[in-house]
């Protein structure tokens, strides 16, 4: 299950302390967002147990956006140790995402 960040700080703080953090930026109106999410939490849990999956609201947190750039929804960040590694915004393909995490996934861990 995905854990809702609720501020900027908390935010923040998990990017610094986290090892591997996957963040799912959705906006309220977002369809795409709705079918995408729970796809990306079950490819998640399922071939990366390491990666801790959060997730933020952009209309809820709109300097949190402004923060991380995030323009579009869906987003998605994926960081290292509190470093960012990937981003994908608005459309792309699962199995495009599952090869790229896997690629940094097994180099990390």
């Amino acid at each position: 299950m995905y854990r809702n960040i609720e501020s900027l700080e908390d935010f923040e703080d998990l990017v610094s302390h986290t090892p591997a953090l996957l963040v799912y930026f959705s906006a309220g109106e977002c369809n795409v967002c709705k079918v995408l999410k729970p796809k990306v939490l079950e490819m998640v849990s399922g071939e990366f147990p390491a990666i801790v999956p959060v997730y933020a609201a952009i209309d809820a947190l709109p300097e949190l956006a402004a923060r991380y750039r995030i323009f579009t929804a869906p987003t998605l960040l994926l960081f290292f140790d509190g470093r960012e590694y990937i981003r994908k915004s608005r459309s792309f393909g699962l199995q495009e995402l599952r090869d790229e995490i896997r690629r940094l996934y097994d180099l990390m861990f």
